[in-house]
């Protein structure tokens, strides 16, 4: 029996070390495993607005405070205003129309994008920005025989962005021109307006936390009719969730977000254009995907005069959806 002992001691105090170093090699790889994960989740799960959607560059120059020239910048300095019907983007709606020419169902569309052409920046969040804005925004009679185009706003202007970390702004020149669809001219006959113009914009917006808050004003020049108001006044808020709502695996987020815009020109004598939107906004998840592309499915409002240039004088109410793409 102290033979049989004596040869068990000596077995386990052989085996034992041997143990005792995989257990203590699989509990090192459990813990950096551990210690790797929450890293990987918050890579994938985090959802990217525009002005974090940086390049390669731009991530580049975030590391260091050196000034550098960026031409053609895939992102935005300042974003733009959602619930603006004329910001420079694509999108689609169908909406429900009361107005004091007609009372219809109406598609608008909008062509159009602000590009950047050269970015001087010390990193993604400070600097400023020189592009070009361009877009038509048009309108289509549904109920009409032949979905009569109604009326075409032609937009096209040069932006100066700037951003200074939770403060951002925009400057812009840019000429509108307007024009009647002939279906819509012959059938309907309304009172044919040369509506044209230039504009300068300046409006400065600050970031709190999930929602921004913009104001400034616009002066018009080289009217067309000359006895156009010169000077508008032009207000909103932006509010987009930091929370996400659900995802498609690793293919996109959703949020929910939010806008209202007021402008007050002096040509409508004290009437206000309102015109809000609320939806869902799906984005890329990750900072390493390809796309930074964002589009949203909103349902919006508007009441006030028309923001149609060729109705410019009579009141207008819509409701509808509007699905929207943009940086």
């Amino acid at each position: 029996m102290a033979i049989e002992s004596t040869k068990q001691w000596g077995k386990a105090a052989f085996i034992s070390p041997q143990k005792v170093i995989k257990k203590r090699c699989f509990i090192t790889i459990i813990v950096l495993l551990l210690n790797a994960t929450p890293v990987g989740a918050t890579e994938i799960n985090k959802p990217v607005t525009s002005t974090e959607q940086c390049s390669q560059a731009d991530r580049a120059g975030s590391n260091t405070e050196s000034e550098a020239l960026t031409p053609l910048p895939a992102t935005q300095l300042f974003e733009a205003l959602r619930a603006d019907p004329k910001e420079p983007r694509f999108f689609v709606s169908a909406l429900k129309v009361n107005s004091a020419i007609q009372n219809t169902t109406v598609a608008a569309v909008g062509f159009g994008e602000s590009f950047g052409i050269v970015r001087h920046a010390s990193n993604p969040k400070k600097g400023w920005q020189l592009g070009l804005s361009a877009a038509v925004f048009a309108q289509f009679d549904l109920e009409s025989e032949s979905s009569d185009l109604m009326n075409a706003d032609y937009v096209i202007g040069v932006p100066v962005t700037w951003r200074h970390n939770n403060w951002s702004g925009r400057v812009r020149v840019y000429h509108q021109s307007s024009h009647l669809g002939d279906e819509f001219l012959l059938r309907v006959q309304p009172e044919r307006v040369n509506l044209s113009f230039e504009s300068l914009e300046v409006l400065v917006a600050h970031d709190f936390a999930e929602i921004r808050a913009y104001g400034g004003a616009e002066y018009l020049f080289h009217r067309e009719p000359s006895d156009l108001a010169e000077a508008l006044i032009h207000i909103g808020l932006d509010w987009r969730n930091n929370e996400t709502a659900f995802s498609f695996s690793h293919l996109g987020a959703a949020r929910w977000v939010a806008g209202l815009d007021v402008k007050h020109w002096q040509q409508s004598d004290g009437a206000i254009q309102v015109s809000a939107k609320a939806g869902l906004e799906f984005s890329p998840i990750s900072n390493t995907n390809n796309s930074r592309r964002r589009w949203s499915v909103l349902l919006e409002l508007y009441d006030g005069p028309s923001p149609y240039g060729q109705f410019y004088q009579d009141d207008l109410r819509y409701w509808g959806i509007a699905i929207q793409l943009g940086l």
